[in-house]
């Protein structure tokens, strides 16, 4: 009997102890501002995405980042990463992409062949990549992510779609915004396909212009692309404060 009673107890404090599974998460995709590393500051790097545990309540909503340093648009898909975050994807999730750093390389390099045509278009290119030793058809920047927002979307995903962050690049007193490129390119895709968009181009490089060049410059550590933890904090913050503007998205529900 006493055998029991303490059986019962047992269980009783270890489903106590369990945490309930959030019903819907939150998947992030891209390349090394939003995942740096394996995303745990080795070298004093960090994504922004890896900062979004903490801003949201993760008792509600999960946060899986699955961003890839050195990925574009292109090999993120032809890598197997897209297809790994598909397969996972469920009703009433959330995505929320960034690209646009790598993918103006070169389509076929012996180092990478990680670039993508210019634009939204549906134009495409044949190219040997020397890295797989097979023929493959390169598509836009645009192509690819309407790829990624279609087929969450058919699967009853909420997607939002990011302008790549500035890098540390001056003119004068401001930072150098993408004009023609890949911030507009994102913008573009994302009204086209009827998603939420974030300018986080815009909206960095206004931060940056208000605090300055010298407390920017403390943000980067070895070049100017990728931040230190208290450059991603920043970053992150500023997703925050978009998403929390956003009009329709009940992402921000689960914010802390």
């Amino acid at each position: 009997m006493l055998k029991t009673k303490y059986f019962i107890i047992l269980l009783l404090l270890s489903l106590m102890a369990m945490k309930p599974t959030p019903p819907h998460t939150l998947y992030v995709i891209g390349d090394s501002t939003v995942k740096n590393g394996h995303g745990d500051g080795r070298d004093g790097l960090w994504g922004w995405g890896s900062m979004l545990a903490t801003l949201f309540d993760t008792t509600q909503l999960k946060i899986v980042n699955r961003a890839l340093g050195g990925t574009s648009s292109r090999t993120y898909l032809t890598k197997g990463l897209w297809q790994g975050v598909l397969d996972k994807l469920q009703k009433g999730d959330y995505l929320l992409m960034q690209f646009g750093h790598n993918d103006g390389g070169p389509l076929d390099d012996t180092a990478r062949a990680r670039g993508t045509l210019k634009g939204i278009g549906d134009e495409s290119r044949a190219v040997y990549n020397p890295i797989t030793k097979q023929q493959e058809v390169v598509h836009t920047y645009g192509w690819y992510l309407a790829k990624f927002i279609n087929e969450a979307k058919a699967k009853g995903v909420h997607v939002l779609v990011c302008s790549p962050i500035p890098r540390n690049q001056w003119k004068g007193n401001q930072i150098v915004r993408s004009v023609n490129s890949y911030a507009q390119w994102a913008e573009q895709v994302a009204k086209k396909e009827n998603v939420d968009f974030i300018d986080l181009n815009k909206r960095i490089a206004d931060d940056y212009d208000s605090i300055g060049k010298d407390v920017v410059q403390t943000y980067f550590l070895t070049d100017h692309t990728h931040t230190n933890r208290a450059g991603a904090e920043k970053n992150a913050s500023i997703v925050i404060a978009a998403i929390r503007e956003l009009p329709q998205n009940k992402l921000k529900s689960y914010l802390k």
